[in-house]
């Protein structure tokens, strides 16, 4: 392949972005050494991918970079020698009283149990309403009837 069909053919661009092949990369790169002007050509391809990359950069939000920084910064004291709890010795092991758990979701897990229990008490306490609603119109009813039967006595008998 000479200069103009490697630039025509596409296959510089995804050399420059990681996605060539390795039997591409490695035209290419004989391309480069023996062409100063192919040489020239990506130099300068190169550069405008940069300008645009940076000219078109979204920042990322404060507090993706605040989480990402704090992640970086624990790796930095991992790697500086700090020693993890499954690093520790059997035996200093047991000292500690508390296991150092990293909790990352916002969810409540709870035991399989509770989703049954709950619905059990959510239906029982239907059940409930209802059967009291049931009672209390029941008494007010029987209340209006034993009204009704008092003053059916004591009205006078004609």
């Amino acid at each position: 392949m000479n200069t103009q069909d490697f630039i025509e053919s596409g296959v510089l661009e995804s050399y420059l972005l990681g996605f060539a092949t390795e039997e591409e990369q490695h035209e290419i790169n004989q391309q480069i050494l023996t062409s100063s002007e192919f040489s020239e050509y990506v130099v300068e391809f190169e550069r405008n991918a940069q300008r645009y990359f940076l000219q078109n950069a979204v920042p990322p939000p404060p507090a993706t970079r605040e989480i990402i920084q704090l992640r970086a910064s624990k790796t930095d004291i991992e790697k500086a020698g700090k020693h993890t709890y499954y690093d520790i010795p059997r035996t200093e092991q047991k000292k500690e009283e508390y296991l150092n758990v990293e909790v990352n979701d916002t969810y409540i897990k709870v035991h399989k149990w509770w989703r049954p229990a709950f619905i059990a008490v959510f239906v029982l306490s239907k059940v409930f309403l209802i059967a009291g609603l049931y009672y209390y119109f029941k008494s007010a009813s029987q209340e209006k009837e034993i009204e009704k039967l008092r003053t059916e006595i004591s009205l006078p008998r004609r």
